[in-house]
């Protein structure tokens, strides 16, 4: 089941299960979070009839964020093994952890912008988790359970903010920098179940960037949340982004950073695509 937030044209937002056809049904929740936060809002959600007449195709839709208002989105450094491994360096014994705050978020066709304190913006695309049910300490069977589905995230970063002290928050979180959606798949729809094994690609002015298997991740899903939920309670539209593989701009010689009018395609097969162009904002 594919589930996405759209925004109304009284300037209000909608969840809607996104049909086989390309049709939304409307759930009658404001947004995919809110519908998380029921309980049995799969059932909701998939037995949902659409309204006589009111078919509205998704490609014609404003995307909203997935989730807009999440509680907490935890972001995951240094997880795909193939690109750590290419630097030279030991796989972590740990999960690097950082986050972001819900004011970072964007839809999946919105622009980035360019904050004009920052010539360093760079593109991470990312494979993300929305959990569905609250969870504390889990064991691997109650955080299998407590993933919702997955979507997709840039995780869109100021790299001389993020570079000046040894703590990336600064760099991580400008305020409409990260795109997310444009659907929540839930785990039964993906190859993999919740270790889904997806093909993921990024690319800037049509230019390929990055391109990885989500199988290729050191942590996965399951084993984030259940690491995650021992340090903080879980709970409905919280958001994971599980990490980023290699071909990042700062990382190429010499580095590449996105400009004014530069288009940001970011890709997981079977989920969907974000595509998303830079934007300097107004001083």
């Amino acid at each position: 089941m594919k589930l996405a937030t759209l925004r109304t044209a009284d300037r209000r937002t909608e969840a809607v299960r996104v049909d086989d056809d390309g049709n939304c049904t409307g759930l009658g929740f404001a947004d995919v979070g809110e519908l998380l936060a029921e309980e049995g809002w799969l059932d909701t959600a998939a037995t949902a009839a659409p309204a006589s007449g009111t078919a509205r195709p998704v490609h014609e839709a404003d995307l909203a964020p997935v989730v807009p208002r999440p509680g907490k989105v935890i972001c995951v450094g240094l997880n795909y093994r193939n690109h750590i491994l290419e630097m030279g360096r030991e796989l972590p014994d740990h999960p690097t952890l950082f986050a972001k705050y819900a004011d970072a978020l964007i839809g999946p066709r919105d622009p980035v912008e360019l904050a004009e304190e920052s010539e360093q913006t760079d593109w991470e695309a990312e494979l993300a988790l929305v959990v569905g049910r609250t969870v504390r300490r889990a064991d691997d069977a109650r955080a299998r359970r407590a993933i919702a589905g997955f979507t997709v995230l840039n995780d869109v970063t100021m790299r001389d903010w993020q570079y000046r002290t040894k703590q990336w928050l600064q760099g991580k979180t400008f305020d409409s920098t990260t795109p997310v959606g444009p659907y929540l798949v839930t785990p039964d729809e993906l190859p993999g179940g919740t270790a889904p094994a997806l093909t993921m690609t990024c690319s800037v002015d049509d230019e390929p960037m990055q391109k990885a298997d989500t199988s290729d991740l050191v942590f996965g899903p399951v084993e984030l949340v259940r690491y995650i939920s021992t340090v903080v309670t879980l709970r409905p539209g919280d958001i994971i982004a599980t990490g980023t593989p290699g071909g990042v701009g700062h990382a190429r010689k010499p580095p590449r950073y996105l400009t004014d009018g530069s288009r940001l395609v970011t890709e997981i097969s079977g989920i969907g695509r974000l595509d998303n162009t830079a934007r300097r904002a107004a001083s």
